[in-house]
């Protein structure tokens, strides 16, 4: 008989309207442009196409109604992106409910399920 592994648990938060349209994936697109300075490195680090990475950040700014991203094109400097100040702010907000979730679900998880699992063996789930 297999000796039983220690389990847990995953979440997976998005923001919605009547489709989803921000949550990991997008905060991360947006963490990189900001380290990048580019929508398109951003994309090739997350190993995605440019027009993916294009969409995510489209359908967020759709659903929104505010700019995440500044785009400019070519020039001497050869154009980039950047985050708006309502991208980092909501980039901000997402990752603090993101951790404040993860916090009381672990308590919950962890008072819940303390019958079935050795908890020091538990590596729970936390989130920036």
């Amino acid at each position: 008989m297999k000796e039983q592994e220690a389990f847990n648990y995953t979440l997976n938060l998005k923001l919605r309207t009547n489709r989803i349209f921000f949550g990991p994936g997008v905060v991360e697109l947006l963490q990189r442009i900001s380290q990048t300075g580019s929508l398109n490195t951003a994309a090739k680090q997350m190993r995605m196409s440019y027009n993916k990475a294009w969409r995510m950040i489209q359908k967020a700014e759709e659903e929104l109604g505010y700019p995440l991203v500044n785009k400019s094109v070519g020039g001497n400097n050869g154009g980039g992106s950047t985050v708006t100040i309502q991208g980092k702010k909501l980039t901000a907000k997402f990752l603090l409910f993101q951790k404040k979730t993860y916090q009381i679900t672990n308590q919950y998880f962890a008072e819940i399920f303390s019958d079935e699992l050795d908890l020091e063996s538990v590596e729970l789930e936390e989130r920036e």
